[in-house]
């Protein structure tokens, strides 16, 4: 099994100024705060890092910040997806890949593919790519799901696609992904409120959004649900159960930059067609972080 991406991996916000440019002090700051907080992984240029904003050049500097602020301190995981299969493979070929441990790929968005043409479309991926692969199941937001014959079979078919990120918040396909999943093959929970009871079912962790803002009590609650401390687990899961909530009331990630504003440690600046949380959520969370 890889074990470097059991437990909590962080699907890291991207920082901006008030002029728009990537504020890489914040950057770098908020990478320092989780590996001291026990982070176990880091995801860059994800959804969550509003990697469809981003310049090519600025992708390279945000990975650059990352990587010497990490140190090698933690893996590195690099978001690389798309649904233009041919463009994601270039994409993999030119970029540096020297000191990231893998590639998270969302599955094809808008286009609707079968599930032949998700398949297709990863082994494609896969038999590219020099390092392992995280596949992302994420329905709500390409609009089609990677049923759980398709994840199995890729699971199966490549030795390098090795985990999944599952967030389409369905309890019924976790399930039936981790009672038929390869001996090897990681499932991943995408959906942070559902992070604990399929780690505790038999998942391998979380890659997270609240779990940046909160590192040390989210990475403890997985912790302690890898070790089947149910009690200890569900006390952590009850304190952090309302701001999993607001962060993903509005937009992901003008929630988790309303919460790191609190915590000042960025601002809540988000580019368009993403606008800041609304004056009455930023409220609510700045309220969770004083109390919390």
């Amino acid at each position: 099994m890889n074990s470097k991406f059991v437990g909590t991996g962080v699907a890291l916000v991207t920082p901006f100024n008030s002029d728009l440019s990537i504020d890489h002090e914040a950057l770098t700051n908020i990478v320092n705060y989780n590996i001291e907080n026990g982070t176990d992984y880091l995801v860059i240029c994800g959804t969550t890092g509003e990697s469809v904003t981003l310049t090519k050049q600025e992708k390279k500097d945000v990975v650059a910040t990352i990587s010497i602020a990490n140190n090698g301190r933690l893996p590195l995981v690099l978001g690389i997806g798309g649904n233009n299969t041919m463009a994601v493979i270039d994409e993999i070929k030119s970029t540096d890949l020297s000191g990231i441990d893998a590639i998270l790929s969302v599955s094809p968005y808008y286009s609707k593919p079968t599930q032949e043409g998700i398949y297709q479309h990863f082994k494609a991926i896969a038999e590219a790519s020099p390092i392992d692969i995280i596949l992302y199941n994420v329905p709500g937001r390409t609009s089609k799901n990677v049923e759980v014959e398709t994840t199995l079979r890729l699971a199966n078919d490549f030795d390098n696609i090795i985990a999944v990120k599952e967030a389409g918040n369905n309890t019924t396909q976790y399930l039936e992904l981790i009672n038929n999943k390869p001996k090897d093959f990681l499932i991943i929970s995408g959906d942070d409120d559902l992070a604990l009871g399929v780690t505790l079912a038999g998942g391998s962790g979380v890659i997270s959004v609240i779990g940046q803002a909160f590192p040390k009590e989210f990475s403890n609650m997985i912790r302690l649900g890898l070790k089947g401390e149910t009690e200890a687990a569900y006390k952590l899961h009850y304190k952090l159960i309302d701001v999993i909530g607001y962060i993903f009331e509005e937009n992901n990630p003008a929630g988790i930059k309303a919460v790191f504003e609190a915590l000042n440690l960025c601002q809540d600046i988000v580019r368009l067609p993403l606008v800041p949380a609304s004056n009455a959520l930023k409220s609510k969370i700045a309220d969770f972080a004083r109390s919390f």
